[in-house]
């Protein structure tokens, strides 16, 4: 497999948007990556992808900025590239949670590297002796494909309502070591921060998310398959693209707990080119390239989700993918 697929997202200041995506777009337009790249004044967050002298070229011309020097980007592979086109947009956040206080690019959130927690998971417990949960800060259809073991899934149908419901729920973490976890890190970076804000004691967040997890461990604990926001679909615990499940087959088997599958298997395709988007954005309203001018969590399960016209588009490829209705 000769396409690197990149994941990556610095919070950090910004104050000169529209000239950085115009030299974001010009760089990697040279280098011929596909892929999405979103600025906001609170960071940098992308997904890219081609061949790896055009990743190594990219990632090397960014780290040139000081504010992105220490951005560290995780990988993944494939024979094609999952994206149709290269999008570089500006918007409010890097990934919409609707809570203005939550600043992390002033400060992060306690951190678990995915060595010391799958140790703490081994043993039942971290190295104070305290029962540990895990969090899922994913939408209902991202854990519907992989999440980790008895992991907390508020099935939630956009990250704007995480509030809501882990506010809903702070109990439950009452003397227990918290670990958030998402894709990348991104989402549960904010969440953990938000943990914190409402009293929550002792949350960590994953470092590097399911990626740097799967990439540093042989995948203990964590069981099904990783969603992802491109034509790949989902990845497996070798962080390989995951074929779709054959006709017929349980979706259960890669530990989910779904209905039997009634649909022939079809391979991810993004609607309309990646309307996706990246990590549940493609349906918020973009800033102008110019200039820049909650509802309530689900605690159970829902009918259906109503998420924004991306995030539908994701779940309706996730069930494509998996085989569902």
């Amino acid at each position: 497999m000769n396409i690197v697929n990149l994941a990556a997202y610095r919070f950090v200041a910004l104050d000169d948007l529209p000239a950085l995506r115009e030299r974001v777009l010009e760089r990697a337009t040279a280098l011929a990556l596909k892929g999405t790249v979103l600025l906001a004044p609170e960071g940098i967050n992308l997904f890219l992808a081609g061949p790896r002298a055009a990743v190594d070229a990219f990632m090397a011309w960014l780290h040139g900025d000081p504010r992105f020097a220490a951005m560290e980007a995780k990988e993944s592979f494939s024979d094609d590239v999952p994206f149709g086109r290269l999008r570089v947009r500006l918007k409010k956040e890097i990934i919409t949670m609707q809570l203005p206080a939550i600043r992390p690019e002033g400060g992060r959130a306690s951190v678990v590297d995915a060595p010391t927690l799958r140790r703490w998971l081994d043993q039942g417990h971290d190295d104070a002796g305290r029962e540990v949960v895990m969090l899922d800060t994913r939408n209902d259809y991202e854990c519907d494909v992989g999440k980790f073991a008895r992991a907390v899934d508020y099935r939630l149908a956009s990250f704007t309502t995480f509030p809501a419901a882990v506010a809903a729920d702070r109990a439950r973490y009452d003397g227990k070591t918290v670990v958030s976890y998402c894709t990348g890190g991104i989402r549960c970076e904010k969440a953990a921060l938000h943990m914190q804000d409402i009293g929550i004691e002792r949350v960590h967040q994953l470092e590097g998310g399911i990626l740097k997890y799967l990439e540093l461990t042989d995948g203990a604990h964590w069981q099904g398959d990783c969603f992802v926001f491109d034509g790949r679909g989902a990845i497996d615990k070798q962080l390989l693209p995951s074929p779709p499940l054959p006709f017929g087959e349980r979706i259960e088997v890669r530990g989910q707990s779904c209905a039997e599958v009634d649909a022939k298997p079809a391979m991810l395709p993004l609607p309309a080119g990646e309307r996706a988007g990246v990590r549940g954005h493609a349906g918020e309203k973009l800033l102008p390239e110019r200039a820049l001018g909650n509802s309530p969590a689900s605690l159970g399960p829902s009918p259906q989700s109503s998420p924004r016209k991306g995030e539908e588009a994701n779940a309706k490829s996730a069930a494509l993918h998996w085989g569902g209705a």
